[in-house]
């Protein structure tokens, strides 16, 4: 399949799904509207508020903010993931003594920590940039440690014999073994870097897309809800797509995959 007429049908999808809530909220079905206004709003009136939200300038701050908090919580959470991923793995001890408390940990619902982090940190971004780091850090630490542990004991062992040492062994054979690993979770990884931001703004803030969107929800503003998760839907497909650009980059000698046959 090409990529246009993959595209092509990507689009399809959002349009029947646009037409069909257009649809359900404002044609009458046996005199009854499947999707109420008070309750779905219409595409027509998020489009509108989208743009005057653009147009004003109004978007731009919060859209900023939670830039910020999200491009912090991804790099810190994917930095230390990675760190201790690789660490973990080349340290088969130190892995079995933590292991236990790893899964405990990441076993705590994050929301029950966002509390915790704004009586720590306040109500700033800190603590929003906290919660999103607790999401990305044990994606990327578990991705990264299984593709360390996923290398060919033949490479290994035929890399020895031609002498490389500890350094050379992490830059050409560890290193591309937990890259693919590694990028598969940056993927996941860069969504809830920006679902614990806006759920921190959510929980408590002054600024932000959750922020904007809490607001909206306080008043019954359902064309502002909506228009909130369009922002932030679209603002998701720009981040990974900007991943999507530095694997390409990175991975160059990794085989394309076929998009889909014809």
């Amino acid at each position: 399949m090409s990529r246009m007429k993959l595209f092509a049908l990507q689009a399809l999808v959002a349009v029947v799904a646009i037409a069909i809530w257009w649809i359900g909220s404002t044609v009458k079905i046996g005199g009854v509207l499947l999707l109420p206004p008070f309750f779905f709003s219409t595409p027509g009136e998020v489009f509108s508020r989208v743009v005057r939200m653009v147009a004003t300038g109004v978007v731009w701050h919060h859209l900023a903010v939670t830039l910020i908090e999200t491009a912090l919580a991804f790099v810190i959470g994917a930095a230390g993931g990675i760190l201790f991923g690789f660490w973990f793995a080349r340290k088969p001890t130190v892995a079995a003594v933590f292991d236990p408390y790893l899964k405990m940990v990441n076993a705590l619902p994050r929301v029950v920590l966002a509390p915790i982090f704004m009586l720590w940190l306040g109500l700033g971004i800190w603590s929003k940039v906290a919660l999103g780091v607790t999401l990305v850090f044990f994606i990327v630490f578990f991705n990264v440690y299984q593709g360390v542990k996923e290398v060919s004991p033949v490479v290994l062992a035929n890399a020895r014999l031609m002498g490389m040492n500890d350094r050379q062994l992490f830059r050409h054979v560890y290193w591309p073994s937990a890259l693919s690993w590694m990028f598969s979770s940056l993927h996941t990884s860069v969504g809830f870097a920006l679902v614990g931001a806006v759920v921190g703004e959510y929980l408590g803030s002054s600024a932000g897309l959750g922020y904007l969107i809490h607001q909206a929800e306080g008043v019954f503003d359902i064309a502002g809800v909506f228009a909130g998760m369009f922002v932030l839907a679209v603002f998701v497909l720009i981040i990974d797509w900007g991943v999507t650009a530095i694997e390409n980059r990175l991975l160059v000698w990794r085989p394309q995959a076929p998009i889909g046959n014809d």
